[in-house]
């Protein structure tokens, strides 16, 4: 901590720094101040603190360069190959970390990232935005309550119609680890465990499809812009089933391009004994950014009723409207705080981690067409 505000490191200048850490940060300029830029490119580095750093950060294109400073906190922003050696680096400096999600590339890299984090000493967190919005918070004080019995069945929903990621490296196998499953797939999968707490799974059986993204032609326009289907290596879609300990089930659906007007992202539904719940947007044509509801299904007075609750969410885009990240900024501000030492993490590393080994165990039962016990 430097004239009262934590000093933070940023390995990674790209849209994830630049569109969701950085701007909400910046909302803090009495708390934090970005200090330190490192990227491959350095010009995206220059870029990145011209906007969002002090006046005398440092600018590298070397993490080792960055890691050696004096900071508080340091933001793992870059393609999902590298956050396990990056964090773990940050983490033997004795830094904290705020690594992007996944967690890691497969479930090997993200235990040597809790190894790390228990000879540190120190914070480690992932960015699962998606837990802070409103409807999941309020969602998971409804399970807690134990309003809606024992879940025992769920569905993780991350569906796109025509949205493959045109920037970066998200179409690269070998720097991201597959496609829309460990992309999107990992923030429903997320939720869903968080408000079950259930953290035990012992099988999974999965499916992967390239049937879309390599034959279609890429200027058939998407939401996300053009994509070039020859240098596309990544999955479609991919859906698991997963059970758990306790005979719990969930079914996950992922997808960035699917023949279906169902989309939803970052979304779950939830079979009780008490009661259901079926997360959506408040409006037929919702979106990433857009408000949401919780719809409820119980019993009331003996008979079957539907109770909706909408929740207004606040805006959290960046100045690229494009990118929108609801419960962004609760997740800044729980960093800040449990890095100041005045509160609690939300995403602890160890649940990221179980996410992280079912998503791996989903590619290598579609690999092998076989179910893989846990």
């Amino acid at each position: 901590m430097k004239n009262g505000k934590l000093q933070v490191g940023i390995i990674g200048c790209g849209n994830i720094a630049n569109t969701k850490h950085l701007p909400n940060l910046a909302k803090f300029p009495e708390r934090v101040e970005a200090v330190a830029f490192c990227d491959l490119i350095a010009e995206k580095a220059e870029k990145t603190k011209a906007k969002f750093g002090t006046p005398d950060a440092l600018v590298c294109t070397d993490y080792h360069d960055l890691i050696r400073l004096d900071l508080d906190a340091v933001y793992v922003c870059t393609p999902n190959r590298s956050h396990a050696e990056l964090t773990v680096a940050a983490l033997e400096t004795g830094h904290n970390v705020m690594c992007e999600k996944p967690m890691a590339i497969n479930s090997a890299e993200a235990k040597r990232m809790l190894e790390a984090r228990d000879k540190s000493g120190k914070l480690l967190t992932i960015g699962y935005q998606n837990r802070y919005r409103k409807d999941t918070m309020t969602l998971k004080k409804l399970a807690q309550s134990g309003s809606l019995g024992e879940i025992y069945w769920a569905k993780a929903h991350a569906l796109r119609r025509r949205g493959i990621p045109t920037w970066g490296v998200f179409t690269n196998k070998f720097e991201q680890g597959g496609g829309p499953l460990i992309d999107i797939g990992t923030h429903s999968l997320d939720i869903t465990l968080w408000i079950m707490d259930n953290y035990k799974p012992v099988s999974v059986l999965g499916s992967t499809f390239d049937k879309l993204g390599r034959t279609l032609h890429g200027d058939e326009q998407g939401t996300e812009g053009h994509w070039d289907e020859k240098t596309y290596e990544v999955e479609d879609a991919a859906v698991g089933l997963v059970k758990f300990e306790n005979g719990a089930t969930v079914f996950l659906e992922s997808s960035w391009i699917l023949n279906t007007t169902c989309q939803k992202q970052a979304m779950a539904t939830f079979y009780g004994t008490k009661a259901g719940v079926e997360m959506d947007y408040a409006s037929p044509d919702g979106g990433e950014g857009t408000n949401r509801k919780l719809v409820i299904n119980h019993i009331s007075a003996g008979c079957p009723a539907v109770e909706q609750i909408y929740l207004e969410e606040p805006e959290n885009a960046s100045s690229d409207l494009i990118f929108n990240y609801p419960g962004a900024t609760a997740e800044c501000k729980t960093w800040l705080d449990a890095i100041s030492g005045k509160g609690q993490l939300v995403v602890y590393p160890e649940q990221a981690c179980v996410v992280t080994q079912i998503l791996e165990a989903i590619y290598q039962s579609a690999a092998t067409g076989k179910l893989v016990e846990l």
